[in-house]
């Protein structure tokens, strides 16, 4: 993420190499600092899967600070959480494509360090 923060025009894209038929479990990992101004994050996740070419979007609010103002999560001057996303079907060799954006209403956002995506075969 760059340090001048993540702007709302700027996607995350992530491409995952063809996998085996079955059910995978999706997360998504977020890693905020102390500067992060809000208590959650709001994210849309658009997915297409290939070669079927079917697209899938969600909408992800990710929890990072308690009402207590505590930060949630694990660390000490970064907070890292992980959150599920999705379980999906695939068939032998489809493979993602993944596009992940900030749904808040502030256009930079100051304080997302890192925003990473793991599937997980159940």
């Amino acid at each position: 993420m760059p340090v001048s923060g993540w702007d709302k025009n700027d996607t995350l894209t992530y491409d995952v190499s063809p996998l085996k038929a079955g059910r995978y479990r999706e997360v998504v990992g977020v890693r905020i600092d102390r500067s992060y101004p809000f208590m959650s994050l709001s994210l849309v996740v658009k997915q297409t899967i290939l070669p079927s070419g079917y697209t899938h979007y969600d909408t992800l609010n990710c929890k990072l600070v308690d009402e207590n103002g505590k930060y949630r999560g694990q660390g000490i001057s970064f907070y890292q959480q992980t959150f599920h996303l999705n379980t999906i079907r695939l068939h032998d060799g489809d493979s993602l494509h993944i596009n992940i954006k900030h749904n808040m209403k502030r256009e930079v956002m100051n304080g997302v360090s890192d925003i990473g995506f793991r599937i997980d075969k159940e």
